[in-house]
């Protein structure tokens, strides 16, 4: 894959995180508040400023934080399609130079990374439950 630093990808992104990522990105010594915003299924997703993934640099056409982007990024153009499983995503003017090895290679590396995040999503989802059952125990015994 060569890329063109084009910052297509980078545009309104709706890129998945896992935990590993999220602890990658903290390292550097962004603070979560700052890239990441949680949706209401429990998922991580890497927020935008001015239409753009936070960490894309406008003038450069760069990412800040290259070394540690989240896997998704380290794997786009690869990417899953819930209609069509794995597959290269058309968006990016480069796709074409994706090779057959690539792509096979990244592919397992989607659908093991989309395990992992919708795992962390469920876990979310039934902590958010059990805060709640909590908080509603706690008024009904008030």
């Amino acid at each position: 894959m060569h890329c063109s630093h084009c910052g297509l990808c980078c545009i309104k992104t709706e890129m998945l995180l896992s935990e590993t990522d999220i602890e990658k990105l903290e390292k550097t010594g962004n603070r979560s508040k700052h890239f990441m915003r949680l949706d209401g299924q429990g998922y991580v997703k890497l927020r935008n400023r001015l239409g753009h993934c936070v960490f894309y640099d406008l003038k450069l056409k760069r990412c800040r934080v290259y070394s540690f982007r989240p896997l998704g990024c380290q794997v786009y153009p690869v990417i899953y399609s819930v209609e069509d499983g794995v597959i290269i995503d058309g968006l990016c003017p480069m796709s074409n130079s994706v090779s057959g090895k690539e792509f096979q290679r990244k592919g397992k590396t989607v659908v093991k990374l989309l395990e992992t995040i919708d795992g962390e999503a469920a876990k979310r989802r039934q902590a958010a439950k059990r805060s709640a059952f909590v908080l509603h125990e706690d008024c009904n015994h008030s």
